[in-house]
């Protein structure tokens, strides 16, 4: 399996706190939602896939005037997440994957991630270099007619997400190499 499912989020998830599919998927919508969309049904998919997979376990618990499912992780669902955490990802989703396994970091214990966000930096200062070269290239003149002036903004815009990015990453790197000290 490649990149990121959706059911490792949902491990994060549910090793943070064991929940209700409702609630789960209202948390879900709270945290990680905001950077992995899930319709609530394909997270009820999910996670039935998952209790058949033997990732997680569902107990019977009275919620007042009916039974509700409190869905857990088992041993092979924890296991999964550190295979999956542990595991490069150079796809196109890896940043939001990152983000996730940064979450599962913070549940499970130190999962060697410094490497990962390491090649992250160098992704994102590389893309950054890009655009700084088509910068000079195409908007080094103060005579920028409006079109220009449009698609310079445009390239800024790109310029600031991959400047905001290695911003972050550089203040998350000593979180990751603490963790790795203290471990």
């Amino acid at each position: 399996m490649r990149g990121m499912s959706i059911q490792h989020a949902l491990l994060v998830s549910l090793l943070e706190k064991p929940s209700t599919g409702y609630a789960l998927a209202r948390r879900f919508d709270r945290s990680i939602g905001y950077f992995w969309q899930a319709s609530h049904q394909q997270i009820y998919r999910e996670l039935g896939r998952m209790a058949e997979s033997g990732w997680i376990a569902a107990e019977q618990e009275n919620g007042g005037k009916r039974l509700r499912k409190v869905y857990h992780v088992l041993q092979a669902g924890r296991d999964e997440l550190v295979r999956w955490a542990q595991s490069p990802d150079d796809s196109d989703k890896g940043d939001q994957s990152l983000l996730v396994k940064l979450r599962a970091d913070a549940v499970i214990g130190p999962l060697g991630l410094e490497d990962e966000l390491r090649r992250s930096i160098e992704r994102h200062q590389a893309q950054l270099e890009i655009y700084r070269g088509i910068e000079r290239r195409d908007f080094s003149s103060p005579d920028l007619s409006h079109a220009q002036e449009l698609q310079y903004a445009v390239l800024r815009r790109g310029i600031m997400l991959e400047e905001n990015w290695l911003e972050w990453a550089q203040q998350v790197l000593p979180l990751l190499r603490s963790r790795k000290a203290t471990a």
